[in-house]
């Protein structure tokens, strides 16, 4: 655990009885916040307390209804993104905007690149200042590659070096460990140590609770857009955490599953892909939770995607009750019974400017049409339903789905597929950027769903999760299969031995 900073008496950043009214939702109800020099203070709350409010404002993105922000204890207004980064406050997002068709230095200084005396860009300095800062950072890629030829974790990193390219008093990182392997996280820690270092206050917000009491050194919890509470980190310890952030408190233990496994419901076998992964193969049975471990880069979403018909392996053969199915894309996969819930919701999960029943009904139409109509009244129904099902927190079915929290648009993802009353459903990253109290919902649910007969696959990069959810293992490197753990084998220290090719002699020697 870091070293704590010491108390500093006058903060950075005051945020002092701010509101925040959208159509039909109080997003902010009279919330206070205080950001201090050479410290991190984490700000934490469920799904839909706030949080992502509360940064667009500081950044200049949504104008406050009432309320004061004061910069150094003068009273500041930040009507735009440029009177942020004027006042000396960046914000690293957890899905970073950047161009594709831009070089990384380009993407560093768009909007602020340095200029020459007769009003140019000046390139040469542009690209020397941009080396400085992903040098400083530890980033392995030269100034000159474009963006749309990294990684997700080297584009992260872009994001950050462009928000430090801006002389910030400021940091806010929302979730920025999110896309980063275990040891670009530790490089992130060290960065933000570094900044500490430098006198830099810093906003962390992260639903992993291990990185908040590793690196913060004060806490806020907002809950239902209202201030619940601040302290030092010292001086709380999780559960009592907890409790602040949900109003009750949450069992960690994961649900109790009587074993209702019954007979084999999917076989495949042979899956090969040029690049991405090679003889993938393995039974799922009925009510059975399948989980797949694996690091970054191991192929699991990758071989997920085939499976779903997203993109086409080179070849593969997949049973559904022994008949064999030809899987050529997704409808393909949900006429046969398989649907997937996608890591990258944003993208690949809701359609951001439909309304929350439209997304949920969207694969559902035959069931909610009459003589191809579509009828409105069915699909309120079917799309209540599985809102209730889940805990959906929104104002309303018809509010868009693009204004709700990452959780909140998770659940609606989830809600959809089930909808279509699927045998096999593939859950990619099913917590990811949910708070610890809609992942208990979530694993209450995946329980239930298997119970009923339904037999779950789950993608997990968090081992307390994968332990504690499935029946039994398999673990992936390098695009295939290595390890299937179950039982008494399965550990920690079992799936990272596999995870990452390290013998049982050279995990004891760690």
């Amino acid at each position: 655990m870091a070293e704590r900073a010491a108390p500093v008496d006058a903060p950075v950043v005051s945020m002092d009885a701010i509101t925040k009214t959208f159509p039909g939702v109080k997003a902010l109800d009279q919330v206070k916040l205080d950001l201090y020099p050479g410290q991190v203070t984490a700000l934490v709350g469920e799904n839909g307390a706030g949080k992502s409010t509360t940064v667009k404002i500081l950044t200049g993105i949504y104008a406050p209804d009432g309320g004061t922000i004061r910069i150094g204890g003068a009273p500041v207004t930040l009507n735009t993104p440029n009177d942020a980064s004027r006042v000396g406050i960046t914000a690293i997002h957890q899905e970073t905007v950047l161009f594709d068709e831009l070089s990384v230095a380009e993407n560093i200084f768009i909007g602020h690149a340095p200029r020459t005396r007769w009003g140019l860009i000046d390139r040469a300095e542009m690209h020397r200042a941009a080396k400085v800062l992903l040098d400083e950072i530890g980033a392995p890629f030269a100034t000159h590659a474009l963006l749309r030829d990294l990684g997700i974790a080297s584009k992260h990193l872009v994001a950050i070096a462009r928000a430090l390219s801006v002389d910030a008093r400021v940091v806010i990182m929302d979730e920025p460990t999110a896309a980063l392997s275990h040891k670009e996280i530790e490089e992130l820690y060290e960065l933000i140590e570094t900044l500490k270092s430098q006198g830099k206050a810093i906003l962390f917000i992260s639903h992993k609770f291990d990185e908040i009491f590793r690196i913060a050194d004060r806490y806020t919890v907002f809950r239902d857009g209202a201030f619940v509470g601040e302290g030092l980190i010292a001086d709380i310890d999780e559960d009592a955490l907890v409790r602040m952030m949900v109003g009750r408190a949450v069992d960690h233990i994961f649900p109790d599953r009587e074993q209702a496994v019954g007979e084999d419901i999917l076989q495949v076998a042979g899956y090969d892909h040029p690049t991405e992964f090679a003889d993938i193969g393995f039974t799922l049975k009925r009510g059975e939770i399948l989980g797949f471990y694996g690091l970054v880069g191991a192929g699991r979403s990758e071989f997920m995607q085939a499976l779903f018909g997203i993109t086409r392996p080179s070849k593969g053969v997949t049973l559904i009750n022994g008949d064999i199915k030809v899987i050529r894309s997704p409808a393909d996969a949900v006429a046969a019974g398989i649907v997937y819930v996608p890591e990258d919701r944003g993208k690949q999960g809701a359609v951001i400017g439909l309304p929350i029943f439209q997304n949920i009904t969207l694969p559902s139409l035959k069931r909610t049409s009459k003589s191809g109509f579509l009828q409105l009244a069915e699909e309120f129904k079917l799309a209540r339903e599985y809102a209730e099902r889940l805990d959906l927190r929104a104002a309303a079915l018809d509010q868009d789905v693009g204004n709700l929290s990452g959780g909140n648009q998770q659940k609606v993802v989830i809600a959809k597929w089930l909808a279509t009353q699927p045998q096999v459903i593939i859950l990619d990253e099913p917590t990811k950027g949910i708070d610890i109290g809609s992942k208990a919902a979530v694993h209450e649910f995946m329980a239930e769903l298997a119970s009923q007969g339904l037999s779950v696959i789950m993608v997990s990069s968090e081992i307390p999760e994968v332990i504690g959810m499935s029946d039994r293992v398999i673990v992936m490197r390098d695009g295939r299969i290595v390890a299937e753990v179950a039982g008494d084998e399965l550990t920690p220290e079992t799936l990272v031995r596999h995870a990452a090719g390290i013998t049982a002699a050279q995990l004891q020697e760690a």
